[in-house]
């Protein structure tokens, strides 16, 4: 029988505002799958259980207050929290309370949501790891930053997590631990109270289990109708590779591969997609561009706390001094031409189909993966949803992306829905 804990946010939250069940009793299947779990998993960095059982209790108390009532979420530690330590990843940071909650944390309470407690994210969600094991192989890496929500939430610890994306740390982590990670167009959730890193680049996602709960927890913070709607007829999709499509190993090419031929089966209009010679640029534009504002992102913690820094931190500060100002400049002119370009590649498409990962997770737990599939995309400021695809040779999962417009989030989760239900394990 399947436990609490394993329920869809989007089954629990049916559940829950029936009466079905309670807050508490969901919380405390969650606590229990922690407790059971977590010594291999490290997924968590700072988790109350009594502080979680009294917030259950007081919202089964209560009238429901909002989609998101009663569904235990896990927060990433990159993202301020008022009544829990926020430490960004960094000893620098070591015991620090923010005053506030960070607004997308306001909303989710707000839309009833029970922050169970703060993830695991990189140092400064850069690239030095944390903690957190692949929950499926202990011995490889959940991917990163955004490490301890897609651990917390493949392994059903809970059902809801935020991420943030500078490079691939939504997306890379969900295809790694296999499951869906949601990156909305640039803007479309707030940044306020979120550890800045990038201004061009920074987004915040989510991590979940279908992408019905993907489209319930964003349309719940961020007030926009994205619940997937049954498509009128088999979409339009275009399959593309990238220019950066050496990088994909041989699972990845077999996922690409194997999913259009399932999608084309089940009735999908598929387009090869070739981009414009242009965009074989950007990876390297959206490089430059994380390096410069990085840079400046962290001038305090590199002036003021230099010693206080892994030394992985400070020899990427070090690279990342070396992009100047023209530059910088030069590849923010670069991907403005290209976002320019993205209606004409879509043109034959609703969505496109790209890789999410070079391939399963690595093994070994000092390094996140390589973001090469997802640069790209961050830049562009278009939605991206990892789906669960299949699985490599470790056994491990592998994911593709749906790709959608800028600012057409709604249709891209549509599509992301109906190809997830043909696509997985394929």
């Amino acid at each position: 029988m399947q436990q609490l804990n394993q329920l869809s946010a989007s089954e629990a939250a049916r559940r829950l505002a029936a009466r079905e069940i309670t807050a508490e009793q969901l919380a405390r299947a969650c606590l229990a799958r922690i407790e059971e779990r977590e010594a291999a998993v490290g997924a968590w960095i700072h988790i109350d259980p009594d502080a979680v059982l009294a917030q259950a209790r007081q919202l089964d108390a209560g009238p429901v207050r909002g989609p998101l009532h009663g569904l235990p979420l896990g927060v990433k530690d990159l993202i301020d929290t008022a009544d829990m330590p926020t430490g960004y990843g960094s000893p620098v940071y070591a015991g620090h309370r923010p005053r506030a909650d960070a607004a997308c944390v306001a909303l989710a309470r707000a839309a009833g949501a029970l922050v169970l407690g703060k993830t695991v994210t990189t140092e400064f969600a850069w690239f030095y790891p944390g903690k957190t094991a692949n929950p499926h192989n202990a011995l490889h890496t959940p991917g990163g930053s955004s490490s301890g929500s897609a651990a917390a939430v493949a392994d059903c610890m809970v059902p809801l997590a935020y991420g943030t994306q500078t490079a691939g740390s939504v997306i890379r982590p969900a295809s790694y631990c296999g499951i869906v990670g949601y990156k909305p167009t640039h803007g479309t959730l707030p940044r306020a109270g979120i550890k800045p890193l990038s201004d061009s680049l920074d987004t915040l996602g989510t991590l979940t289990r279908t992408v019905a709960d993907a489209a319930l927890f964003v349309s719940a913070v961020s007030g926009r109708d994205l619940a997937p709607k049954p498509l009128a007829q088999p979409p339009r999709i275009g399959l593309c590779r990238t220019h950066e499509w050496n990088a994909a190993r041989p699972e990845t090419v077999a996922a690409i591969e194997n999913a259009g031929t399932a999608l084309a089966r089940a009735g999908a209009k598929l387009t090869e997609i070739t981009l414009p010679q242009i965009f074989a640029k950007v990876t390297q534009a959206q490089i430059d561009i994380m390096n410069y504002e990085i840079y400046a992102a962290l001038a305090c913690e590199r002036l003021q706390h230099y010693a206080g820094l892994s030394d992985k931190l400070k020899q990427l500060l070090d690279s990342a001094r070396q992009c100047d100002a023209a530059r910088y400049d030069a590849a923010q002119a670069l991907v403005a031409s290209c976002r320019r370009q993205s209606d004409e590649v879509f043109a034959d498409a609703d969505v496109l189909l790209a890789p999410s990962a070079p391939g399963e997770a690595p093994a070994g737990l000092t390094a996140t993966g390589d973001p090469i599939f997802c640069r790209m995309w961050t830049v562009l400021h278009v939605p991206a949803i990892n789906l669960p695809c299949s699985l490599g040779p470790q056994r491990l999962p592998v994911g593709v992306q749906v790709i959608g417009r800028r600012g057409d989030d709604a249709r891209a989760l549509a599509v992301a829905d109906w190809v997830h239900q043909r696509i997985a394990q394929v």
